[in-house]
């Protein structure tokens, strides 16, 4: 029961934050890094997903791509936080589980129409995020009307990438 409660703290944390951070991206103008377009992408590619113990979203997320052809390997990290920081990933752009295909960092509930736009455009950025835990981002899956947005970033930028509903 104490972990129940634990975690749901944590996910209205998490939410909470992605709000005010969406609000925040909204006001951003700024122009975002050119690409450099591979010869040749075909939608395909490989993830490792890291995250902890006991998070059902991030094998529903997992279990998504896989249905849309992806061949994800999923590993368990004591410290997702460290990870995360390694990784590049602002703390304002964190989420429950972190993953890497193609060397790009694709943080949280990210829908794959943005992973296969990332690695197809390849753009000069760390990765792409779903910040918080949307609750209708795959994985998540909850029959709720939101708007959220995926947000691209480097070591000093964020740029809002796509909006979902």
């Amino acid at each position: 029961m104490k972990n129940k409660l634990f975690y749901s703290v944590i996910a209205l944390i998490v939410l909470a934050s992605a709000v005010f951070w969406g609000y925040m991206f909204q006001s951003t103008e700024a122009e975002q890094p050119e690409s450099e377009t591979p010869d040749y992408f075909d939608g395909s590619f490989e993830l490792t997903m890291y995250h902890a113990e006991g998070c059902e979203c991030c094998v529903e997320w997992a279990k998504y791509l896989e249905n849309n052809g992806v061949d994800v390997t999923s590993e368990l990290v004591e410290d997702l936080h460290e990870m995360k920081r390694e990784k590049g990933v602002p703390g304002q752009l964190s989420s429950c589980h972190t993953a890497i295909a193609d060397g790009y960092v694709i943080e949280g509930h990210v829908p794959i129409e943005d992973i296969r736009q990332l690695l197809a455009e390849r753009p000069a950025v760390i990765g792409v995020s779903v910040p918080g835990m949307p609750p209708n981002s795959p994985g998540m899956d909850q029959p709720v009307e939101n708007t959220y947005q995926s947000v691209i970033f480097d070591k000093e930028n964020m740029y809002i990438y796509n909006t979902h509903n």
